[in-house]
Formats: C-alpha cells, sequence, structure tokens
C-alpha cells in the first residue's frame, strides 16, 4: 500500500445512492442512459420530465453509472452537470448514483474510481439477473476493498485527468462549431440558394464578397429547382460507395491483425473493443483517419472518422470521391440522412437499411466548377481542422486511459504523471 493511503470497502469510500430531495409531481431535468457519451466526462439533462417518485436522482457533480448490461461494459458512466437554475435532477431507473463521501472522497475523484478498471471490471464481475438483463447490486459496493489516497492527492490526481477531459471536451466543442459553421455555408448556398435569390429579386448577397457573388446566377432553371447552369444528379454519382465485409471470415493471425470497424465502432468513432481481424484485405477496406464512413443499416450514421486504423464490416460504406471535395460529399449524405432513416425505419426486418437505388434516387445539385473552387477554399480549412482536433482529443484520450489506473493505484505519482503529459505535448 502507498504510504498514508488507507483501505476502505468501496461503499465507505463513496456515497452510494445518495438521498436527493425531489418534490413529486414537479417537473425536473431528466438523464436518460442514452443521453451518456462513454467517450465525454460529462452529461446533462436531454429534456425536463415530471418526477412521479421513481428512477434515479441526483445533484449537479454526482456519477452516473449505468447498472446494467451491455451498458456498464459500454462504459456508460458520466458526470452530471446541471443547468445553472436547478442544480437537481432525476433519471434512468438503470443508474446507480455515486458521489464523494465527505471529508473521504474527492467527488471528482469519485467519477475516476468508478471508471477505473479496478471499479469497473469488479462491478460487472457481480452482475446478477436473466441473461440480457443482468444488473449491478449495490450490495456489490461493500464487498470490494480498496486503497484510497489522501483527499490532497485525490485532488491532485483528479485535477490532472480532468485537465485532459476538459481539452478534450474543448475540442470536441470546436469541432462541432467548425463543422456547424461548414455545414451552415453548405445549405445557404448549395440547398437554400440564398445568394441565388437574392441576385433573382435585384440585390446584392448578403455578407458576400462581390467577387464571389458575381459567380452565382441570377436566375433558376425551367423547372424553378436549380439555378440556371447547375446540374441535378444521383447522391451516388458523387464518388464510391464501398460496402465492407463479412469480416467474420477474416480471422487474425497472431502477428498481424486490424480493429474490426462496425456500427458499434461508428457510433463512438472509437475501435478500443472492436473485435480483431485479418489484415490481409484488399486495401480498399482498410479505413483511416479523415474517412467519411456511413451505415446504410441500423442507425443510419455518417461520420467524419477519427478513430483510427481499421477495417470495413459489412453494413457500413466507406465513401471516397476523386472528382468533389470530401465535405461536399458528407453534407450531401447527411442531408438525405432523414430520409434514408425514414425508409430504414419502414422496412419489415430486425435492422431496417436502405438499398443502393435509394443513393441514386436521392438528388443532390451540382453547382459550377469556379463556384464549388471558391466553396472548397472556405470550408476545406475547416474540415482539415476538425480531423486535427479529433485526433489530437484521440491521442489526449489514450494518455488519460494510460494514466487513471497507474494514479488510482498508486503506482504512478502525480509529478511522474506530470512529467509524462509534458514530454506528450
Amino acid at each position: 500500500m502507498v504510504n498514508e493511503w488507507s483501505v476502505l470497502s468501496l461503499d465507505k469510500a463513496l456515497d452510494i445512492n445518495p438521498r436527493v430531495q425531489l418534490e413529486k409531481d414537479k417537473v425536473y431535468p431528466f438523464v436518460d442512459m442514452k443521453s451518456i457519451n462513454p467517450s465525454v466526462k460529462d452529461v446533462h439533462s436531454s429534456e425536463y420530465r415530471v418526477f412521479r417518485g421513481q428512477g434515479s436522482r441526483f445533484r449537479d457533480g454526482d456519477t452516473l453509472l449505468a447498472r446494467i448490461t451491455p451498458c456498464l461494459e459500454n462504459g456508460k458512466i458520466a458526470r452530471y452537470v446541471s443547468n445553472k437554475d436547478v442544480k437537481v435532477a432525476h433519471g434512468s431507473t438503470e443508474f446507480i448514483v455515486i458521489r464523494g463521501r465527505e471529508g473521504v472522497t474527492d467527488n471528482l475523484f469519485a467519477y475516476y474510481l468508478a471508471r477505473s478498471e479496478i471499479v469497473c471490471r469488479y462491478l460487472i464481475s457481480q452482475m446478477s439477473g436473466s441473461s440480457g438483463r443482468q444488473r449491478v447490486p449495490v450490495r456489490a459496493f461493500a464487498e470490494l476493498t480498496i486503497e484510497l489516497p489522501p483527499l490532497i492527492e485525490q485532488r491532485a490526481i483528479a485535477g490532472i485527468l480532468g485537465a485532459l477531459d476538459d481539452k478534450i471536451e474543448l475540442n470536441r466543442q470546436m469541432c462541432k462549431t467548425l463543422e456547424d459553421t461548414a455545414q451552415a455555408i453548405f445549405k445557404s448556398w448549395f440547398i437554400d440558394f440564398d445568394p441565388v435569390h437574392a441576385k433573382a429579386a435585384g440585390k446584392q448577397p448578403k455578407g458576400m464578397n462581390p467577387a464571389i457573388a458575381a459567380l452565382f446566377p441570377d436566375s433558376f432553371d425551367d423547372s424553378h429547382l436549380i439555378p440556371k447552369g447547375w446540374s441535378l444528379d444521383g447522391l451516388d454519382s458523387l464518388g464510391t460507395f464501398l460496402n465492407g465485409l463479412a469480416l467474420q471470415k477474416y480471422p487474425p493471425t497472431d502477428d498481424e491483425w486490424l480493429p474490426a470497424i462496425k456500427i458499434a465502432q461508428l457510433r463512438t468513432n472509437d475501435t478500443r473493443n472492436a473485435d480483431k481481424v485479418s489484415s490481409s484485405i484488399g486495401k480498399e477496406y482498410i479505413v483511416k483517419d479523415g474517412d467519411i464512413l456511413f451505415s446504410w443499416s441500423g442507425s443510419l450514421e455518417c461520420v467524419l472518422w477519427s478513430g483510427g486504423k481499421g477495417a470495413l464490416n459489412q453494413h457500413l460504406f466507406k465513401v471516397t470521391s476523386t472528382d468533389y471535395p470530401k465535405w461536399f460529399v458528407y453534407f450531401w449524405i447527411h442531408h438525405h440522412l432523414p430520409e434514408f432513416r425514414h425508409i430504414a425505419a419502414g422496412k419489415a426486418t430486425t435492422m431496417g437499411h436502405i438499398q443502393r437505388h435509394h443513393l441514386k434516387e436521392a438528388k443532390v445539385i451540382i453547382p459550377s466548377s469556379n463556384i464549388l473552387e471558391i466553396a472548397n477554399r472556405i470550408i476545406d480549412p475547416l474540415f482539415e481542422n476538425i480531423v486535427i482536433r479529433s485526433l489530437e482529443s484521440k491521442q489526449l484520450e489514450y494518455i488519460r486511459d494510460l494514466l487513471l489506473p497507474q494514479l488510482i493505484s498508486g503506482s504512478l505519482r502525480v509529478s511522474d504523471a506530470e512529467n509524462i503529459i509534458n514530454r506528450c505535448r
């Protein structure tokens, strides 16, 4: 045991399901299970609901730990951050609420302790119940003994890990801002045709450089659907939609393998829990950072991949183009996602999907080459910045996940962790 560390059962180190006073039939912020992103430290309320006296209750700074399979195995643990007005909230019945015990445990340290491998692995091993609906019993917290550092060291540990998570979150927010900005330009120019409508009305397009505005037509074609001189085509014309392989047919060798990128990995943009498959697949089926991945079945998502090298599984398209910028293809897919999801929802199968003819039937509008070139000069740097920041976050996540178990166990001291972080900068 590290010098000055104490030995406590987990229920004595942490406050499990602490009392939180809520008034029945009153509306409070609510957090459901799907709101928790395993790769994001904080969770906010997803909506407001009437409190009926059931479910979990928590306050600002409490940790929500999924007690049911497979949510816990998938890392659904987050720290609740309230809005400014209401500090208390309620949520899913499948949450165990964890809080630092006053005078014993720092609240942020309690979050990282809950996320640590020693606690998670133990809680998963204690699950009981019918297959597919197993849950962690609260009594399990009394049966695990841990070594706990002094409060001052807990705060230092939480400070280091928290700073990494804060930078990850800042990058995530910046990526969203960059994508929203790029999408707003795309929508204004190629969906709503704001510059064309303005010129058709004899006005200068608002906020647009006159030299750029001069490139846009001032009228629509005879159908009145697209700007004059532009063209209409199917989504599939923008590039190659490569369907993945049935990767279970490609077992890994001892020395060389790749993580399989399936729909589950697409949702998290991460391969840490992925199956291993052979690296001896066609190079066209190898996914790299910055690739566009589009799931054509299940939840139907489209992401700019930043989870590292991997193998493309069936039910996913890797979308590439030699004729159009990446952002142009990406935003047109996103434009049609609601329509595709509606089609998939109407399928009488367990997993809804779309087919290739739906890609052809989904129409895209192709502007003149000079307008596309100008748009690319503006939007492409935004997209490149998204990839750069996403990859930086992946590196920060790697460092955090490397340090967390060692700091929690005491095998690495705070000063040594700071040195590691400094060397990685």
